[in-house]
């Protein structure tokens, strides 16, 4: 891990020629979920691959730009795609982003993704409030030498997703009126979805979702002192004794469906850390 703070530093670097503010929150935008990113009063959007040692993001619906504005009046910093491990990327290069996100001045990260709901309670089109996640993903992002600059070696994993924003979170579904979960998520590596037998297995293991993502990202925030809000769209059910193949086109559309409410809890949780100043 000695090298990445030089590469934070270059990717952060690169980011403060082109927008010199400092950003209060990062969002990482998930499959079908791109198009948030346009209700970003954006000042600049960069291209992955115009950010030193950024990976270029191949999954479907990803379009890969660094926005850089306001949302909420809150200054922001959101990647518009993310990147996976299926895609080939070693977990330190996936997470840098996050990284990059708290050397610029961001305290809380808001991360979205498209999961399978495996709790027969969800329907397509839930929104989901992590309170929790399980790592099967085979591999760990803190793995390596400590750097101290980043983080200690030991981050307590006790409360990944912040207990306040979770309560936050539910009010706001509340007052806005529509339904939202609170569950644990799962993260396996992919890119092929789970037989049955393994639905039957995740789901035994106390996981109400399953998606590729998020976990390292958080893992990363909590070692790096972020406080933490996880936002999953069940975008299809994977109930194993009446499963069904996937189509991965309408998994996008119902991840775009959702987009109202997320937009509102997104929305929501920055309008209260304007508040609390």
């Amino acid at each position: 891990m000695l090298d990445l703070y030089d590469q934070i530093q270059s990717a952060a670097g690169a980011i403060r020629k082109q927008w010199d503010h400092t950003p209060r929150a990062g969002i990482i935008l998930g499959t079908g979920l791109g198009g948030f990113a346009d209700r970003i009063e954006t000042s600049v959007a960069i291209d992955y691959e115009d950010i030193p040692h950024f990976p270029r993001s191949t999954a479907v619906s990803h379009r890969g730009r660094f926005v850089c504005g306001k949302l909420e009046g809150v200054p922001v910093v959101a990647m518009e795609g993310r990147f996976h491990q299926y895609e080939g990327y070693p977990l330190k290069q996936i997470t840098l982003p996050v990284r990059v996100m708290k050397a610029l001045g961001a305290e809380l990260l808001i991360v979205t993704h498209a999961v399978g709901g495996m709790n027969p309670l969800y329907v397509p089109g839930d929104v989901m409030i992590i309170d929790d996640q399980i790592n099967l993903m085979g591999d760990n992002p803190l793995v390596g030498i400590n750097d101290d600059r980043l983080g200690p070696r030991f981050p307590d994993m006790s409360a990944p997703y912040t207990p306040e924003l979770i309560a936050v979170g539910q009010e706001i579904a509340r007052l806005q009126n529509f339904p939202v979960q609170r569950g644990v998520m799962v993260a396996v590596t992919g890119p092929n979805l789970e037989t049955r037998a393994e639905y039957r297995f995740l789901r035994l293991i106390g996981a109400d979702v399953v998606g590729m993502s998020t976990v390292p990202e958080v893992i990363v925030a909590v070692h790096s002192g972020m406080r933490v809000l996880g936002l999953s769209v069940v975008t299809d059910m994977c109930l194993p004794d009446s499963l069904k193949p996937a189509n991965v086109e309408e998994i996008i559309a119902v991840a775009n469906s959702a987009e109202p409410k997320l937009r509102a809890l997104v929305t929501g949780i920055l309008a209260h850390e304007r508040a609390r100043g």
